[in-house]
Order: structure tokens, then C-alpha cells, then sequence
């Protein structure tokens, strides 16, 4: 069992972060003590009860879901429903969620949690860094004051998925990734954000056979094909609630890749952030400074990293080089489908 981790989660949810939310939630040493919800693939207010609503239905109701920002720091705000659906979460139709928002706002309950638990509290952003940015202004000791930082952005050397040249969250709202980088500028190693950019996070690429494995590890006894000959649209038999949301998402997720010239597959970016913050999967780092473009236009939310030296600059980051994408998905299936088993209760478990 890994060492218990105590989360702070920021997302944008959005269908691969609604599977690293279910993933975190499958993990009884990790302790979400709040999520905070970012405009990025849908507005904030829809990540909200795509939040709220993932969250009762993985047994967590209890964990508080608030509302930071509602646009970028500088420029409009630009969704994604091409990629994630209109509402995030692709072809499903979660059930109304049953919990409120939290009353507060989401910079002030990080910045209270950590000001209470210092040292304790790590952050996971999955999503565009402007609540984390907004967070860094109210209080320039987070840094210090959290156990640790995990990214999910940026592309370095390595071609983009929103630009030529730049990963989505980053493109969302670069002013904000440019001020977390440069808030972490000379401190100790240990210290520094673990990145998680797309030259490792798309090699995490899901299949329909995963999903069928999924399935079957849940406890359906005949888990519907997933496959890319079905109709567009088509939505899951599967009994276990879990199982049939999650496979929805990731219907439209597949059929997104595949209109795009990459196979039916599903970059599932966000559950490999969330496995390195929570300790179940091993990867590689380089310490690297970070430059985050803002004003030339072709090369607008392009991050760049510095492995050299050749700046002059302190060091602001930790990129994970290298990760093990069979063994990820062997803990991704395992857990999430002890979880649906659970969630769903003996009588629903076994029905395929």
C-alpha cells in the first residue's frame, strides 16, 4: 500500500478527468480534502456538477467541490465540446447530483486548507493553472506550504494538441501557467512541481480492450464490446452504473480521436496526473526551467524547457521523462473495477 496522500484537486472535468477523479476516489490511502473546479473544457459552473455528481457516484459525496475563477486570467475563455461533449462528460447522462457546492470560494479554501495542514496537502491541477495562479497571488508561501505539486500541461519538444506547439491547458490560460512557473523559480529540488506534458501523457492511450477489462474486473459477466465499427452515439448496456458512465465518456472520447487521424484510442492525460500524485505508478523526472510563450501569436500557450542551463535560470520544474504505460493501465483497471463493484452493491455487481 502506498504511503496515505492528502489531495487538493483542481480540474476542468472533462472525460479524462472525470477518470482520474473515479481513479482517486478507488484509493483508500488518498484523502481528497477538497476539489476546485477551473473553467477549461466546459465552464465552471458544468465541472461543478460533473464534479459533484462523479463524486457521489464513486462513494465520496462528502468531499467539498468550489467554484475559483470563471474565466482566464487574460483572454476569453475557449471550451471544448468537439473533444469532451457540450456538457464534458461525452455520451453520458450522469445522474443529478444531490450535494450543493460549497459555499466559498475555491482560492480561499486551498489557501485556508493549506495555511491549516502545512507541509500535509498536495496539489493535483488537471486542468488550465488559473485558480492555482489566482491562489500563488493571495498567498506567495503555497509553495512552501504544500507537500507537493503535480501538473498535467505543457508539450516540450514534442508537437501539441491545441497549436503545433502547445498543449491544451497550458493554451487555456498561459499568463497563468507563466506566473506558477515562476513561482516556484529557485526552490530546493524536492520542492519543485512534477509536470506531466504530453510526450508521456499520450502514451497513456486507452483502448476499447480496456475497457472491456474494466468490465469484466467490475463484475459484469458479458461487458458489451466497445468497438470502432459501432454506430456513433451508441450508448453502454452495462449494469454497473459506474462502469456504463465511464464507458459512455469514453465512447465519445474514442470517436473524437478517431475523427482526428489517431485511431480509435483515448489520450487519457489527467489518470496518469493523478496516479503520480497519488504514488501507484513509477516514472522518471528532469529538472528543467520552463518558459511559457504569451505574446507571439503562432506560439501562443507554447512551453518551452530549459534541460541545460543554457539561461542562466533557476530551475522550476520536474518533467517526468519516462513512465510505463502496461503497468498503468493493469492499476487503472484493477482499482476503478474494485471500486464499481463496491459502489454499485451485491445485487448490481454481477449482471453484465
Amino acid at each position: 500500500m502506498p504511503e496515505p496522500v492528502s489531495l487538493l484537486l483542481d480540474c476542468d472535468t472533462g472525460i479524462d478527468d472525470a477518470l482520474a477523479l473515479a481513479y482517486l476516489c478507488s484509493q483508500p490511502h488518498v484523502e481528497l480534502v477538497a476539489v476546485s473546479c477551473t473553467p477549461g473544457n466546459v465552464d465552471a459552473d458544468q465541472v461543478a456538477r460533473n464534479n459533484l455528481a462523479l463524486l457521489e457516484l464513486s462513494g465520496r459525496p462528502e468531499v467539498p467541490v468550489a467554484i475559483g475563477a470563471r474565466a482566464p486570467l487574460e483572454i476569453p475563455l475557449v471550451t471544448t465540446p468537439e473533444t469532451h461533449g457540450p456538457q464534458g462528460i461525452g455520451y453520458a447522462e450522469l445522474p443529478e447530483p444531490q450535494g450543493n457546492v460549497h459555499p466559498g470560494d475555491a482560492v480561499e479554501l486551498w489557501i485556508e486548507a493549506a495555511r491549516a495542514r502545512p507541509g500535509e496537502l498536495t496539489a493535483l491541477l488537471t486542468a488550465p493553472l488559473t485558480n492555482f495562479a489566482l491562489a500563488l497571488r493571495a498567498e506567495p508561501r503555497l509553495p512552501e506550504l504544500l507537500r507537493g505539486v503535480v501538473i498535467m500541461g505543457g508539450s516540450y519538444y514534442y508537437q501539441g494538441n491545441t497549436t503545433p506547439t502547445a498543449e491544451w491547458n497550458t493554451h487555456v490560460d498561459p499568463h497563468a501557467a507563466a506566473e506558477v512557473f515562476a513561482a516556484f523559480s529557485g526552490l530546493p529540488g524536492e520542492k519543485l512541481p512534477v509536470v506531466c506534458a504530453l510526450e508521456t501523457t499520450e502514451r497513456i492511450e486507452m483502448r476499447p480492450e480496456h475497457v472491456e477489462a474494466l468490465a469484466r474486473e467490475a463484475g459484469c459477466t458479458a461487458p458489451e464490446p466497445v468497438l470502432p465499427g459501432q454506430p456513433k452515439g451508441q450508448r453502454s448496456t452495462a449494469s454497473n452504473p459506474l462502469v456504463r458512465h465511464l464507458s459512455d465518456m469514453l465512447r465519445f472520447y474514442f470517436e473524437f480521436h478517431r475523427d482526428y487521424d489517431q485511431g480509435y484510442i483515448a489520450h487519457i492525460h489527467d489518470y496518469f496526473a493523478a496516479a503520480v500524485a497519488a504514488g501507484t505508478v513509477r516514472y522518471g523526472t528532469r529538472t528543467a526551467t520552463v518558459h511559457v510563450e504569451t505574446a507571439a501569436s503562432r506560439l501562443f500557450g507554447t512551453t518551452v524547457a530549459d534541460y541545460r542551463g543554457l539561461w542562466g535560470e533557476a530551475p522550476n520544474a520536474r518533467i517526468v521523462s519516462g513512465n510505463h504505460p502496461a503497468e498503468a493501465f493493469d492499476e487503472l483497471i484493477r482499482s476503478l473495477g474494485t471500486l464499481a463493484r463496491t459502489v454499485a452493491g451485491p445485487e448490481r455487481a454481477g449482471r453484465g
